[in-house]
């Protein structure tokens, strides 16, 4: 699913089956880097303290990329999933 000119959704929280729940997502697909980078900045400052941000890319530069932004950064990066060409990254924003 997309979610229109600002590639976002915020929605209710809800807790997934691993239960990690998810406050903001953001739809990556088809932007290259540095977009997956700026955006994910752009949109953990849009969120809490605590709140997790589920950010979904397929640029194969993202999966080091964003892992290696959310550590230095301070965020905690909850979980990372790989299907296809789909990457799934859930970072909670801890400052």
């Amino acid at each position: 699913m997309r979610f229109g000119p600002n590639h976002t959704k915020k929605k209710k929280a809800h807790k997934l089956k691993n239960e990690i729940k998810v406050d903001a997502e953001l739809d990556c697909v088809g932007y290259y880097c540095p977009m997956p980078i700026s955006m994910t900045k752009e949109e953990i400052d849009k969120i809490e303290i605590g709140q997790v941000l589920k950010i979904e890319a397929d640029d194969p530069a993202a999966e080091e990329d964003i892992k290696r932004w959310a550590k230095r950064t301070g965020h905690e990066l909850l979980k990372f999933e790989k299907e296809g060409t789909i990457l799934t990254f859930f970072i909670k924003k801890m400052k």
